[in-house]
């Protein structure tokens, strides 16, 4: 079969890393590894950080969607479309309309409605959401959160679930040797849910200063400085700062570290966490967003309440103490990775989502 791919926000071949990136990625890997050829459709980027920007892009969008149009009536047409990731500040301006007029279905996977969105300017970008929801053969959602927005929003729409997954090739057959006492922790540098996370492990560290830890930190980003700033009352040789690396590198330290922390303020769900599971870390993560989609609490990993410090430095401090407990975990939460949230899992279930949902037998 052949899938026309779109991703609004980040197509898989934008410069810049970020867990979106990623997730188109994988989901177009996943996608192949089931038969299917895959075609990036469009890099157009249909993104609009405010209401009022969103209408300055609408020249482009028909330019492109005119070169779509004429692109597949020149040649074979797509047996579907598969839209990554739509929602308000990004929706799908070309895929409802081209499935339409060509006759072929149309999907997406972690699309999102938020109805408080309505009431702060984005009421016409949510609409457009909606209507692609209500047209899709089926809406593959990643996290419980979600399905349950659009359930809200959209009762009639057709929702199928995969579970958030990784490419554990780069870690499956690693030499794990673990320090106990390392803490690490995979994450860009930039304003937002990011920042807003660094300062909560930035404090969290300050109450367990008088345990034996060192902190690796792999990411860059243009916010490093302030990042930089947060940890600069710990001693140098505490905090390790390892900048952006490749995925053998990540693997590499993941598999030499002890525990992975991080809080995960506003996470859709966070690609990393399965990655140092996938390592054999426990995680200290907060109970938030789409995070119980990535960790087991008490099983793989510990969450806390949002934004309290005080119990997730408690969190990490308890694991730093407690051997027994942090290899129980580690070796818990290597197995749920690579045995329940692989690529090649993935495959399977999507796979089996498109037959069931949208005929793609070609």
């Amino acid at each position: 079969m052949r899938i026309a791919f779109y991703a609004p926000l980040k197509s898989p071949n934008h410069p810049t890393p970020s867990g979106d990136r990623l997730m188109a990625r994988l989901l177009v890997e996943a996608l192949r590894r089931s038969g299917h050829s895959v075609e990036i459709a469009s890099e157009f980027r249909n993104f609009a950080p405010t209401p009022e920007a969103a209408t300055m892009l609408e020249g482009e969008r028909q330019a492109e969607l005119f070169r779509l149009k004429s692109t597949w009536r020149r040649g074979p047409k797509p047996h579907l479309w598969f839209c990554y990731h739509p929602y308000y500040k990004s929706p799908d301006p070309f895929g409802p309309v081209l499935a339409a007029e060509f006759g072929i279905p149309y999907v997406t996977a972690e699309a999102s409605y938020s109805r408080k969105r309505d009431a702060t300017g984005w009421a016409s970008a949510q609409a457009t959401v909606a209507a692609a929801i209500r047209q899709a053969a089926v809406n593959i959602v990643l996290t419980e959160r979600d399905g349950a927005g659009i359930r809200q929003a959209v009762p009639e729409a057709r929702l199928a679930s995969i579970k958030p997954f990784i490419d554990t090739a780069s870690i499956k057959n690693i030499d794990l040797r673990p320090d106990s006492k390392r803490l690490v922790t995979v994450a860009m540098m930039r304003a937002g849910d990011k920042m807003a996370s660094y300062k909560v492990l930035a404090a969290a560290l300050r109450v367990i200063e008088d345990k034996a830890w060192t902190l690796g930190i792999i990411g860059d980003g243009p916010m490093r400085a302030q990042v930089e700033a947060l940890f600069s009352d710990f001693a140098p040789a505490r905090i390790d700062w390892l900048g952006e690396r490749s995925a053998s590198d990540v693997a590499s330290l993941l598999a030499r570290s002890g525990i992975y922390v991080w809080p995960g303020c506003g996470e859709a769900y966070g690609l990393a966490y399965l990655e140092g599971q996938a390592a054999g870390l426990p995680v200290v993560a907060q109970r938030t967003a789409g995070v119980p989609a990535v960790v087991e609490d008490g099983v793989t990993g510990i969450l806390t309440a949002d934004g309290d410090v005080s119990a997730f430095a408690a969190a990490t401090g308890r694991l730093l103490d407690d051997p027994v407990r942090r290899q129980e975990m580690g070796a818990a939460a290597r197995h749920f990775v690579l045995e329940e949230r692989s690529l090649e899992f993935a495959a399977l279930d999507l796979d089996r989502i498109l037959k069931r949902y949208a005929g793609v037998e070609p």
